[in-house]
């Protein structure tokens, strides 16, 4: 899962660097204009451009993280798909984002959506959306996972 999204981020980023100046916005669709448009933005920062002066932190805080999925990923029991799944999208979007600002020393971000609640968090990318469904994703196999011992003490309790 991981590569598949490492690939699938860096070919659409070379996709916009290569069709888009920074700055420029194009529809895919022209009825879909005034609420989704592919925007060509650069981010230094952190998520939605936050904290832009602390570039060179998020290098380090993303191979820390990378280096914690990948040993936790090792513990995870191969029948545990969803938190597999969700590691992997949050892993192939923290490579994504790391290899932008290596390579090119920010991150490039295009996916301007313009609807609420959705119009103030600026413009993002495919790794940002995997981090975001990976992390999304994390939460619920923990509530899961919770529920599922929950259910089994209550079980126990009632024999």
């Amino acid at each position: 899962m991981a590569a598949v999204v490492l690939l699938t981020d860096q070919v659409s980023k070379s996709l916009v660097r290569d069709w888009l100046e920074v700055g420029q916005s194009a529809a895919p669709v022209s009825w879909l204009a005034s609420v989704f448009r592919f925007t060509h933005v650069t981010n230094t920062g952190a998520a939605f451009g936050m904290l832009p002066e602390l570039a060179n932190v998020y290098v380090g805080v993303a191979a820390a993280v990378i280096l914690v999925i990948i040993l936790y990923y090792r513990r995870i029991p191969s029948g545990e798909w969803l938190m597999r799944l969700a590691l992997g999208l949050a892993l192939g979007g923290a490579l994504g984002n790391l290899v932008d600002r290596l390579t090119i020393g920010h991150v490039v971000d295009f996916i301007d959506v313009t609807i609420w609640p959705l119009q103030d968090f600026a413009v993002f990318n495919v790794a940002d959306s995997c981090i975001t469904a990976g992390c999304a994703l994390l939460v619920l196999g923990m509530i899961r996972e919770e529920w599922q011992q929950w259910r089994a003490r209550q079980t126990a309790e009632a024999m």
